[in-house]
């Protein structure tokens, strides 16, 4: 025995290393968490984004990234142009808008 350090000796009965299964299952349960809380709801949130890109057309009134309001005078692709107020044009991405208004909404503003 040294001065300095004792020895260990285990006791009998000691709490047992968990088993392979338990460790599977601990696995299972963090993957069903993150995919519950983070990949479905970001998903869903993409996918309806997109169903609302698809959606745009010639005289929708949207609101975009930069808090801009318009209204679609043009689509080209992936691009759209947007009237601000008359004779104020301007080229953004499609991808840009945010939300799409109710008709007549930008002239009660």
């Amino acid at each position: 025995m040294s001065l300095f350090i004792s020895t260990a000796h285990a006791a009998e009965g000691a709490a047992q290393q968990p088993s392979m299964i338990a460790n599977i299952g601990m696995i299972v349960v963090f993957v069903a968490i993150f995919y519950f809380l983070i990949w479905r709801p970001q998903s869903k949130r993409a996918k309806e984004h997109r169903a609302l890109i698809e959606s745009l057309g010639e005289g929708s009134e949207v609101v975009f990234a930069g808090g801009l309001m318009g209204r679609i005078t043009k689509i080209d692709g992936d691009y759209a142009v947007v009237e601000l107020s008359r004779g104020v044009n301007i080229k953004i991405q499609r991808s840009s808008v945010i939300s799409v208004l109710p008709e007549g909404t930008l002239n009660s503003l």
